[in-house]
Parts: structure tokens; C-alpha cells; sequence
């Protein structure tokens, strides 16, 4: 038993602590500055114990603890003991800091909102950022800060909901019934403002704001096509076999990835070269070896490495980089896995994709021109160039 003991507390990352502390310092300061001030509401049980604390005497940080602490432990066999510790701790700052804000900081709230003062439309809008914020960064680090999410994992599936579904209609029934408690209906409006935004920015967090996507391109043109990708993307672009199952004739599928503003100009370039192509644009949620920021890559290596010792001589080495990413191949070839195998979308890696496929003749143009360049700086420097 003991052994089990250590063994579960070597297996959390102390540091993501760190950051689910911060985590709930940033939801309290959202929900208790902007958001209930106004009169608003959060989703789940904050915005419960929100509504609980205005009709009972007990304040809304008490309210935190006793309505999530009993589901994530209800959820401990379900969900692991990693993620209720994260979650139990960071639901204890929430509760810790929304009791400071309100009673020890001395901030004062008779105008409303410190922050916001009585605007509604403000208060919903960034209440509803800087606590999706928070929530975001619990998520991100093996956390929830509300057992709604719990209860949903735990009872979704036996009454026939999605988890989705099911805090969607807590959370409806939640601003239906504080609407008929307090007898008015423009702050639940307004807290169905803030909920969304919410999780716009829990999105952005998790998913990071420079999202990816992939396309599906079927074309009779793939070559064509893929040289026009590689060569305004500066990225490979996998081909795959496949066939038609109408037709039953053979086909390739080219599969890349590309960031979200560079989605039109693939459109177009694909469109220009094979009006009759068939596209398709998906979500990317993360990339692992790509070459999105292959050429950030590069410039940080070299920036590194101090291969050179001044502005001048590096911009010779940045030479070298894009002279061998210019012969990075166009097209790599895959092959649809068979049945009852999975497969696994990834873009080729680095070391695969822009070096380790490099022609011997490449290599050995690049050699003799590092050469040649290194000559020409020792040769700046006063010294004499040694034969290689």
C-alpha cells in the first residue's frame, strides 16, 4: 500500500502546479470581478454557487467546495487519480482566491464590477474570456476546474446524452432557473454571452490560436499539384495510393498540412492547375514532427549554434540551409494501411523529410559550397584558406 502511495506521487508533474494555480487565481478573478458583480452567472457549478450564494447566506466560495469536491471524488475510480488531485487543487485555489477577491483584497464592488462597473455587454464578454482562460489551462494540464464535467463523463452515457450535450443542458436549465429566481432575465441572457466566449477561449487555449488543417486533395494532376504545394509552402506533401470504388480505377490522394491562413492560397492553387480536383479541409488539433516551422527551426539553430561569429558570415550559413531546403523532395510515397489497421495522419519529420532525402549530389554540392564559403571567411579574416 505504501509502495502504491509513492509510486502515485512520483507519477504527478509537479510542475503543472505551477500552473493550475495560476489557473484558478485567473478564474476567480473572472468570475468574482466581472462576472458576478454584474449579476451574471459561469456555467456549471460556479455559476450554481453563484445563484446559491444569492439566495442563501453562505458565500460562493463555500458553495465551490461543496458541490465539486463530492463528484470529483465520485469520478476517482472513472477518471484516475492524477487528474481529481489536479482538479481538487485547482477547484481549491478557485475557492481560496473568489473568497479573497470578495472579502480580504478590499476591492470594492458597490458600483458593480470593479473593472467593468455596470456594463453588462463588457462584463459578460471579458468575464467570460479570463475565466474560459482558466478553465483552458486546468484542461491543458491534466486538470477540470468543475465537476459538471465530471458528472457528465460519469452519466452521459447511461441516459443517452453526449458529454457535450449534457453540460450544455445543465448549464440551460442553470440560467433558466436563476432567470425565474431572481425574476428578471437579462443577466441569464447575458451569461449565455459569457458561457459562449468561454468556450471560444477555452478553444484557443487548448488548441493553441495558430491552428492547423490538413487537406485531402484528389486530383488526375498530383504531381503538378504537389510541386506547386511544396513549392510555395516550403513543405512536403504526401501521395497515396488509393482507388475509386465506383470507378474501381486507381487514384492518388495528396495529403498536407498547412496553417489556417494559408488555407485560401492552397485552395487556389489547386483550383488554377485542376478545376475538377476534390478537396477537403479538416481541423488539425497538433502537429509532432512536421515541418510547419521548419524554417523558424533553422533560423533558431543557427542563431544557436554561432557557427560564425558575425551577421555577415551567419547570412552564409542561412545560404547553405536554403539551398538544401530548395531540394527537398516534392512528393512522398505511402501506402493505404490494410484492413484493420489505423492510420495515423502525420506530416513526415524534419530529419526525414528536408535532410535525410537529399541527393548524393546535393550533398555533395552543399559540401563544396560550405567549403568554398568557409574559404572565402578565413580568407576575410587574414588567414590562409586551408586545401579540403
Amino acid at each position: 500500500m505504501k509502495n502504491k502511495v509513492f509510486k502515485f506521487l512520483g507519477s504527478l508533474r509537479y510542475t503543472h502546479f505551477i500552473f493550475l494555480t495560476l489557473a484558478g487565481v485567473i478564474n476567480a478573478a473572472g468570475v468574482t470581478l466581472l462576472l458576478a458583480p454584474a449579476g451574471m452567472y459561469d456555467g456549471g457549478f460556479s455559476g450554481t454557487s453563484i445563484l446559491l450564494s444569492q439566495v442563501t447566506p453562505l458565500s460562493m466560495s463555500v458553495f465551490l467546495l461543496l458541490l465539486n469536491v463530492p463528484f470529483f471524488l465520485f469520478g476517482l475510480k472513472k477518471l484516475g487519480g492524477a487528474f481529481i488531485v489536479y482538479s481538487l487543487y485547482t477547484v481549491a485555489v478557485y475557492s481560496l482566491f473568489s473568497y479573497l477577491f470578495q472579502n480580504s483584497f478590499g476591492i470594492d464592488f458597490s458600483d458593480g464590477s470593479p473593472i467593468a462597473g455596470t456594463d453588462l455587454l463588457l462584463c459578460s464578454v471579458f468575464g467570460g474570456i479570463i475565466s474560459g482562460i482558466g478553465s483552458g489551462i486546468t484542461i491543458r494540464f491534466g486538470g477540470a476546474i468543475d465537476g459538471v464535467e465530471v458528472m457528465a463523463v460519469v452519466f452521459a452515457k447511461k441516459i443517452g446524452m453526449t458529454v457535450g450535450s449534457f453540460v450544455m443542458s445543465y448549464n440551460v436549465i442553470l440560467y433558466v432557473i436563476a432567470g425565474i429566481v431572481t425574476k428578471g432575465w437579462v443577466a441569464p441572457l447575458y451569461s449565455v454571452i459569457a458561457y459562449t466566449v468561454g468556450l471560444k477561449a477555452v478553444d484557443f487555449i487548448i488548441d493553441g490560436f495558430d491552428k492547423a488543417k490538413s487537406a485531402f486533395i484528389i486530383t488526375d494532376r498530383h504531381n503538378e499539384v504537389a510541386d506547386a504545394l511544396t513549392e510555395e509552402f516550403g513543405r512536403g506533401v504526401t501521395s497515396i495510393d488509393a482507388t475509386g470504388h465506383y470507378s474501381q480505377s486507381g487514384k492518388t490522394v495528396l495529403y498536407c498540412v498547412v496553417n489556417r491562413f494559408e488555407v485560401g492560397k492552397l485552395k487556389s492553387i489547386v483550383t488554377n492547375i485542376d478545376s475538377s480536383a476534390f478537396l477537403v479541409i479538416n481541423d488539425v488539433t497538433d502537429t509532432l514532427g512536421s515541418s510547419l516551422k521548419y524554417e523558424r527551426f533553422i533560423r533558431r539553430s543557427i542563431k544557436k549554434s554561432g557557427i560564425f561569429g558575425n551577421k555577415k558570415d551567419r547570412a552564409y550559413t542561412e545560404e547553405i540551409a536554403a539551398a538544401t531546403d530548395e531540394n527537398t523532395p516534392a512528393i512522398e510515397k505511402a501506402e493505404i494501411p490494410a484492413s484493420g489497421e489505423t492510420a495515423v495522419n502525420e506530416e513526415p519529420s524534419l530529419e526525414k523529410e528536408n535532410i535525410g532525402a537529399i541527393s548524393p549530389a546535393t550533398s555533395e554540392g552543399s559540401e563544396k559550397t560550405a567549403t568554398t564559403l568557409s574559404a572565402d571567411i578565413t580568407e576575410k579574416n587574414g588567414e590562409t584558406p586551408k586545401n579540403a
